[in-house]
Order: structure tokens, then sequence, then C-alpha cells
């Protein structure tokens, strides 16, 4: 097809601009073949709103229409609409810098943001910037671009410029920064760029809220404290900053975190954000009456909301009040009919560990939308039973509606049977999942570690390699592999460096950081594995992370201290099978 258009081409001798060209192809298009010239509008970034044909003569270039040109613009459009994003960004981005002209510009960074290549999106938004610089919204689009691609640098010059072009707008600007920011991976780095952005910007509430949830992310308390109390200071009825300096004080001054938020509703009462929190707080102090006080006026603000009357129940439950619990309840799910009253009252008896109130509750819910979490409650508590054969029973009766609700299910099974030590069974039904959705995380994630269970090691290890390509943020992707590759000594390197990837996406998690102790450990970086492992181990005194931090320090030469780590966790967990296997190993 394109020698046919090319030869046709050759045989003409006229000359036209790329306007012309633009026009000419816009009034020939049908229903079946037409050329997308101008393009629809973005909305995964910034929408690409700048009329494409709209523009002002004087700006557009004097530009022969050679055979050349139309055939590589024909051929962008026609590698677009055949699904060849990378050939279309290419071509269209090499037509855009022939000719200089502003539409053809926009159309290359509207394909190349399609076509999912990051260095050459930010190239092309450049060039559109360059060709019309009086489109606003690209700057903003190209600083985003720039931070989201890790050109740091690069992302906080074009954000102050951004900045800089429309400091009326700075507040806005930096609430749009605000998602991207707190998603970026490194917040140490991020963090840098925003106090620097910010700095000039004292008067802007916003600037120092960005600065101090990035603050809060890199565990800086002093920073985030005094950036939100600037925020505060500078916006009084703003919600938001209360809030976090709120949150941020209840863990060393849990007292004065409920003055400040008791302060605040006495003069905004009206702010259920606030109140919420307020009672939240409450509760987590144990002053039961007063949350009691404040979840029933939520409740009384939004009568139809069943979680806050199961709140207020479950309060009134703690206060020793049960029939005040189930009349709150009844009460405030009335509207929604029998089953949500049978569902909630089971979870009030699941509350006060009557399980045997609480099955005969959920078994009465039928029909509706409670009836698929009903009978999930069940087949727990059915497991939780040793009642598996049963729990399956009852999986079968399950309705469930929409995807992720058969999703659950069908893992809920793999779960079971794995409970029972059915482990082949399980891989098998999570295998048939995958035949439907073969990039589901959580059906991949399930089905490597089952296999894994098997000692399938080569399906276990393909499984995870492929769902940290689907889910690059996976956490425990990145230590299931690492790990399993360290319990197995083999490839230590990449499996260290797996691990530590883990790391740093989840850093607060305990079941990682052993993951990483031991793999210092197997490296044969003892002071680092043993300092790990005690992080590890006071953050989750789980008897596995003890009979590693033993192993580490009995290997440091620490055998006193690793004996009795050892000794306490088994007291502690007399059933732990792992523990008692690795003693067994060093003090028979």
């Amino acid at each position: 097809m394109y020698t046919r258009i090319k030869s046709c081409l050759a045989m003409s001798h006229l000359k036209y601009s790329f306007a012309a060209v633009l026009l000419l192809a816009a009034c020939a298009q049908t229903p079946e073949t037409a050329l997308s010239v101008q393009p629809p509008e973005q909305t995964v970034a910034t929408p690409l709103a700048a009329p494409a044909v709209l523009v002002e003569a004087a700006k557009l270039p004097d530009v022969d229409l050679t055979t050349e040109l139309l055939y590589q613009y024909l051929l962008s459009e026609f590698a677009n609409q055949r699904g060849n994003k990378s050939l279309a960004a290419n071509t269209s981005e090499d037509v855009a810098q022939q000719t200089r002209d502003p539409r053809l510009a926009k159309r290359a960074a509207q394909l190349a943001l399609e076509s999912g290549d990051m260095n050459k999106t930010i190239a092309a938004f450049r060039l559109w910037r360059e060709t019309d610089p009086s489109v606003v919204m690209v700057p903003r689009v190209l600083s985003s671009l720039l931070l989201r691609g890790g050109r740091l640098d690069e992302a906080r010059d074009e954000f102050a410029k951004v900045l800089k072009a429309d400091p009326d707008h700075a507040a806005n600007i930096f609430m749009q920064i605000y998602p991207l920011a707190v998603a970026y991976p490194d917040k140490s780095a991020v963090l840098k760029i925003i106090r620097e952005l910010a700095a000039p910007y004292p008067a802007v509430a916003e600037a120092h809220l960005l600065v101090a949830q990035l603050a809060v992310a890199v565990d800086d308390e002093p920073l985030a404290l005094n950036e939100v109390r600037k925020a505060k200071a500078l916006r009084a009825e703003w919600d938001a900053p209360v809030a976090l300096e709120a949150a941020l004080l209840v863990k060393t001054d849990p007292a004065l975190s409920l003055a400040l938020l008791s302060h605040y509703l006495s003069k905004h009462p009206e702010s259920d954000a606030i109140r919420l929190q307020y009672a939240r707080s409450l509760l987590a102090q144990k002053q039961y009456q007063a949350a009691h006080d404040e979840f029933k006026r939520l409740s009384k603000n939004s009568p139809d909301n069943i979680e806050l009357a199961f709140a207020v129940a479950l309060i009134s439950l703690q206060l020793n009040d049960m029939p005040g619990a189930e009349a709150e309840l009844k009460g405030a799910t009335a509207l929604k009919g029998a089953d949500a009253v049978e569902y909630f009252l089971g979870q009030l008896n699941e509350a006060k560990t009557d399980e045997a109130g609480a099955l005969r509750h959920y078994r009465a819910v039928k029909t509706g939308e409670y009836q698929f979490p009903a009978t999930l409650r069940l087949i727990d508590l059915l497991r939780k039973q040793g009642k598996i054969a049963e729990a399956r029973l009852q999986l079968t009766q399950a309705q469930a509606v929409t995807l992720a609700q058969r999703l659950q299910a069908l893992m809920i099974d793999a779960q079971l049977l794995s409970d029972a030590g059915q482990y082949s069974g399980a891989y098998q039904v999570l295998k048939q999942g995958l035949l439907k959705c073969p990039d589901q995380p959580e059906l991949l994630y399930d089905a490597a570690m089952v296999a894994d269970k098997l000692k399938q090691y080569a399906i276990s290890e393909k499984l995870l390699r492929k769902l940290i390509k689907v889910k690059p943020d996976f956490a425990h992707a990145y230590n299931a592999l690492g790990y399993s590759l360290l319990e197995r000594k083999v490839h230590i390197k990449e499996a260290v460096s797996l691990v530590e990837k883990a790391l740093v996406l989840s850093p607060e998690d305990p079941a990682i950081m052993d993951s990483v102790g031991w793999g210092y450990y197997r490296s044969g970086r003892l002071l680092d594995s043993v300092a790990m492992l005690r992080r590890a181990f006071a953050a989750n005194p789980d008897p596995e992370i003890a009979g590693h931090l033993g192993e580490a320090l009995w290997a440091q030469g620490e055998k006193a201290e690793a004996a009795r780590v050892w000794q306490d966790s088994l007291k502690a967990h007399p059933d732990s099978d792992p523990l008692k296997a690795v003693m067994k190993r060093f003090v028979p």
C-alpha cells in the first residue's frame, strides 16, 4: 500500500503548505478510512486541549510539501491506526522536526505519549513547546513527565519555570505536583527538589503541606511538624494541615493531638472529616464514651451510612451495652433490609467472640449486596474451626457477581486447599484462574507460592518474574523470588538485590527486613545481617525471624544471646517447627 501511495505522489508537481494538506485530509475522510488529523483529547495525563488547526497563520512555518514529507505523515497515521505505536511516534516526530509546524508537533507529542516511551514523549513535548510557546499546558505536562521519568533536576527546573510564569496560581500548581511527588519511589530525592521549589513561595500553604507530606514519608517528623504548622498558620480554616499535625502528634503526645482536633471542631463543627479523625483517636485512646458520642453525631449526620452505625454499635458493645448495640444496628440498617441487619449482627457476634451466633446470622443472609461478604465471613469461621470441606461447600453457594468477586472466591478456594495440605489441588485451581486472567497480580503471586510449596521452583520463579513485569511495584514479588533463591542457596547476589529492592518499595515490612537480613547472612555480611534481623525481630517477634537472628548471632560468636533468642521465642511459640529445626541443628 505504501509503495502505491508514494508512486501516485511522484506524478504530482504541485506544491502545498502543510495547512492545506491538513484541511484536505480532513475533508477527504470517510467513516471507514478517516485519518485522525485532529487527535482526540487526552484524559490520561494533562488534557491536550489546544486546538490542532486554529493556530495563528503567522506562527505557521512556510514549508513545501514534498512527496517524502507527505509519505511520512500518512505512514505515521496508518501505523497508528494499525496499532504500531512505536513506528507512528517515530515517524510523526521526524515530520514535526522537519516542518516545525506546531500542529504536527502536537500530534507527535500525542503519539509519543500513546507509545509509552517516556524519553520520546519528553522530547516530543519539548518540540511542541518550542514550536508554540503560547500553549500554557505544555510546560506543566512536560514537568510532570520529567518527574515521572525520574529526571528530577530537569523536572525541578521546569516546575520552577511554570511557577514563575504563573505565581498567582502557585497554590494550584503545588496541588497538581502533589500526587506525582508522593507517588515517586525515592522520597528523599523528591523531597529535596520540592523543598527547593517551595522556598520562593513561603506564603503558599499548599507548598508547606506538600513538603510536610514528603517529610512524613522519609520519617523526618520534626520537619513535617514545622512545615504543617506553617501551612496551618497560613490557612487556619483548612482541614488538611490540622489532620496531618494531629496524626503526627498522636505518636508522641496523644492528649495534645486530641486537643488540637477538639479545638478545630469548636470553630468548625461542620467538618465531618476532622470529627471522624477525632472519634477514631478517642477510640484508639480507649475513651469509649466520648468516642461513642462523636460517632453517634456523625451517624446522625449520615443516617444511611452503615459503617458509622456499625462503629456506634461496636463501641456500645465495648461499653457492655449489647441491647443498645443491637438497637443501634437494627435502627440504622432497617432501610437496607433484613439481610443487612443479619450481616452486621454477625459481625457484632464475631466481635464478642460468639462464633456460633455469628455463624447463625451469616447463614441467614440469603440475597442482596451482603450475601457475598457474609458467605466469606462464614467460610473464614469454618476454616478456623478446621471444617475445610464444609467451607468449600459454602464457597460454591457464594453469589459472586463481579470479576473481582469471582477471583476472590477462586483464591479462597485455593487457600482452603492449601490449609488442608492439598497443594496440587490448590495449584490446579489457581492455574485455571490464570488461564482466564493471565496477568492478574494476586493470582500470579498465589500460584507462585503454591508452586514453591510443591518444590516446582522453575514454575514459581517464572510466575514471579512475570509478576514483577506486570506490576513492578509489587514488593512481595521481589521478596518471594529473592527469598526462594536464598533458601536454595543459588544466585545469592541476585537474591540480595531482589530483597533489597523489595525493602525500598516497602521499607517497614518486617518480613522483607528478615529476607534482607538473611540475604546478608548468606553473603557473609554478618554485622549487616544481625543489625537488619534485630530490626525485623523488634518489629515482629516471629519465630522464623527469631531462628534467622539466632543463627546470625551464632555465626558471629554470640552463642549465648542466640540461644536466649531461640529459647524465649520457643516459649512464646511452642508449636513452631521451623524454630525447632534451627535449634536442633545448633543445640542438639
